[in-house]
């Protein structure tokens, strides 16, 4: 196992009906920004009952943080923070919103040009100051509600952000408020937990046991109530589940020393800039392609995965990997999630198109070996159309 740090101060506030305990966990005096996506929180009363719960403070709102934020979007809300001295902010929504409310919490109080915060990949944005922030969980995907991370889109390309004083102070998670997504959200919120899980898992074997057993209980966990919680939308025990592998899949304890992937992330961020295709469709597309070529090196983790997460115990190793890669393919596929670049109209000649903006990225070395150049990039979306 590697050496490693591991901090997170991030409050969660887990169950059913807890929003009328924002009260104690937004300042008495702040001046407060609610932030949200399309309308949905309003539609559903959601947005009214946050509002009731700030009782006498101080607040503004701002919606249309859009499914992919947009730089020039959240600028608007950095002005609105800056007119109005606004100091604390509450993201309402899903992994969208988060992470557009982490880019204004660091962007509002910085002196420069703020669209340079974008351009540090996983390393930490240049910020002194970061605004305060809270956020109110309403799908469970992206894990972002547990950690300093956040993925921006500006100038047709989509830019990871991160800082230490990122992670939200608290965040609430009521499964009941995510009862009114439609089911392909909540299918992308299953697969994108899964695969957040794996590009830390499927890596090659450093003897880390309890991050393996850990990954292991969430991908088998996610197995089970994943097609349950998109066919039974009121099901709070299988959408509590859900939510809580969503949040624990990305909250840094699967990832500490081991060795990380991120290569189906990298790639399908290019096909969402170029195409529109929903981030964890993205995912459900590239991971087999991706698993398919890389078989050989990563053989001893994705044969661990098939024996200890499918209970794959006949025929030859290669046989089990195989159907491992199979299975999982199947799984994304009985969530209601297709997974080939066809699919979703791509030609295959596009491949060019992403291979450039892959390039022009400098993804050159990508995977937990950092020996993914472009032309493996090109056999593996190759794979996946």
């Amino acid at each position: 196992m590697f050496n490693f740090n591991y901090r997170n101060p991030t409050h969660i506030v887990f169950g059913r009906d807890r929003l009328s305990e924002l009260d104690s966990l937004v300042p008495a005096n702040a001046r407060v920004l609610v932030l949200y996506g399309g309308g949905s929180v309003k539609r559903f009363g959601t947005l009214e009952r946050v509002l009731h719960a700030l009782g006498n403070r101080t607040v503004f709102e701002f919606g249309g943080i859009e499914a992919n934020p947009q730089y020039h979007t959240l600028m608007q809300a950095v002005e609105l923070v800056r007119r109005e001295s606004v100091d604390f902010l509450l993201a309402v929504g899903g992994g969208s919103v988060m992470d557009g409310t982490k880019f204004i919490a660091v962007a509002a109080p910085f002196e420069g040009d703020t669209s340079s915060l974008l351009y540090h990949g996983f390393n930490p944005a240049p910020a002194t100051k970061v605004l305060p922030l809270g956020i109110i969980a309403t799908l469970p995907a992206t894990g972002s509600e547990m950690n300093p991370y956040a993925v921006i889109s500006h100038n047709n390309g989509k830019h990871s952000l991160s800082h230490a004083e990122l992670f939200p102070q608290f965040s609430l998670l009521d499964p009941s408020l995510s009862f009114s997504l439609p089911p392909i959200q909540v299918a992308n919120g299953v697969v994108d937990a899964f695969v957040h899980v794996l590009e830390q898992y499927a890596t090659y074997p450093v003897d880390a046991r309890v991050q393996d057993r850990f990954a292991e209980g969430i991908l088998r966990t996610l197995i089970e109530i994943g097609p349950q919680t998109v066919a039974e939308p009121d099901n709070y025990d299988a959408r509590a589940n859900l939510m809580w592998s969503a949040t624990c899949a990305l909250n840094g304890m699967l990832g500490v020393g081991v060795p990380m992937d991120w290569t189906s992330h990298m790639i399908g961020h290019e096909l969402t800039a170029l195409f529109g295709i929903d981030h964890a469709q993205t995912l459900a597309i590239l991971l087999p392609a991706v698993w398919t070529e890389r078989k050989s090196q990563k053989h001893a983790k994705l044969l661990q995965y098939a024996e200890r997460v499918w209970d794959i115990h006949e025929g030859d190793e290669q046989g089990k990997v195989l159907e491992a890669i199979a299975r999982t393919r199947d799984f994304f596929e009985r969530l209601g999630l297709k997974t080939r670049l066809r699919d979703y109209g791509v030609a295959r000649p596009d491949i060019d198109r992403v291979i450039q903006a892959l390039d022009q990225h400098g993804m050159h070395t990508l995977s937990e070996r950092g020996d993914i150049n472009l032309d493996i990039s090109r056999r593996i979306l190759e794979l996946a159309w």
